[in-house]
């Protein structure tokens, strides 16, 4: 029986709950929501050890020194789940899709309202950037997190794509 490490922790955007299996995280989610773990065929074990390396790179994230996520994922879901999800790791840092571009890129140009359903069930938030998604007129709109949470992550990444430079005052 498959067992999963897990680790609560604290983030700039709230609570987080963490959970690996060996072959990588499988959930990274807000504490506020999260989707439910049958602890009876999925034994839990705490272990911040094991989810060291993550949090180290969601630190960094945090941080703004990070805009890619190399830790290996373990993603799980149906095969148009694991589509919509893919094509969310290829949004690049800073940069938004509509839900249209995301269903255009899996080859289904009109399941945009089912790819809003599988960013949804996103199963590891942040590092499966399904915050970059926005509706096709530029607005924010659903996000597991709240949208004060999409915006504040959307915000971070672009503060660190254009950092402040100094004017040179006085010099």
């Amino acid at each position: 029986m498959e067992s999963l490490f897990y680790v609560r922790t604290p983030s700039p955007v709230g609570p987080l709950f963490l959970a690996a299996s060996a072959k990588g995280l499988v959930r990274l989610e807000f504490e506020g929501r999260m989707q439910k773990l049958n602890p009876s065929t999925t034994p839990l074990r705490e272990s911040k050890a094991a989810l060291a390396p993550y949090l180290r790179e969601l630190n960094d994230y945090f941080a703004g020194k990070r805009r890619e996520f190399s830790l290996p994922l373990d993603l799980r879901g149906t095969k148009f789940q694991l589509a919509c999800w893919h094509a969310l790791l290829e949004i690049p840092y800073g940069e938004t899709r509509s839900y249209r571009d995301i269903a255009q890129a899996i080859g289904h140009p009109r399941a945009y309202r089912a790819v809003g359903m599988s960013n949804n069930r996103n199963p590891v938030a942040i590092i499966v950037p399904c915050h970059r998604v926005i509706a096709s007129s530029g607005s924010l709109c659903g996000y597991g997190g709240g949208l004060d949470v999409k915006r504040k992550l959307l915000d971070l990444e672009q503060a660190s794509l254009h950092p402040c430079l100094p004017l040179g005052i006085g010099a």
